[in-house]
């Protein structure tokens, strides 16, 4: 065999593999390996929500697409019980739809609002600037694919594993049956992911084009 003729080349595939088990970066990434920040100014590592189903959206409370959030906490209400997490990311990067800091953010959606979900600190969300969390949402081998972030109340479900399994744009609803369809299977862990990615809105370049 070639590894007897060659035991150096045995030795070098040998330790190659040994290498590629022990280093976390060969291994696939998750969203537990990133984290937000609260409205509190604290990081909180989404390792917190292992075995979890996630539900994470990129909120703006001037987007005319705002209505969602009472379908948003529909969703929480309806399904908390079985695994569900809201996980909400305002952003003023779309059409400098959401309020300039942290206090008037907190206020509108606990206050005004009334979430029932997780509101963390306002984040850049598109390009290059964007936190490392939606680099790999959008990251089409890993995460759920699609390129930036088009607009507010984009959607993507992460598995109970911590996989990007399914992007939404902003057009579709939360109410959605086949949205909500995915939700159910991804808790009963019936999910299968299929080779396109799944269903998605018309992507829209902004609030007027609705």
């Amino acid at each position: 065999m070639r590894f007897r003729r060659n035991p150096l080349l045995y030795i070098l595939l040998l330790s190659q593999v040994v290498w590629a088990s022990a280093n976390p970066a060969a291994k696939p990434r998750t969203v537990y390996n990133y984290s937000l920040v609260g409205l509190d100014g604290k990081g909180v590592s989404l390792s917190t929500y292992q075995g979890k189903v996630l539900l994470i959206v990129n909120l703006a409370s001037q987007s005319i697409y705002k209505n969602q959030i009472s379908a948003l906490k529909e969703l929480q209400t309806a399904y908390a019980d079985k695994g569900l997490v809201l996980l909400g990311i305002p952003s003023g990067d779309f059409g400098a739809e959401e309020l300039t800091d942290n206090t008037a953010i907190q206020h509108y959606y606990q206050e005004t609002e009334h979430v029932n979900f997780a509101i963390f600190s306002k984040a850049s969300l598109r390009g290059q600037a964007s936190i490392p969390l939606v680099h790999f949402l959008t990251d089409p081998k890993e995460g759920s694919g699609g390129g930036d972030i088009h607009w507010s109340f984009t959607k993507f479900l992460v598995d109970r594993q911590g996989r990007a399994v399914s992007r939404s744009e902003a057009d579709l609803s939360p109410m959605d049956p086949e949205f909500r369809v995915t939700i159910e299977q991804l808790l009963d862990g019936t999910y299968k992911r299929k080779d396109t990615q799944a269903k998605e809105g018309t992507s829209p370049d902004s609030d007027e084009e609705e």
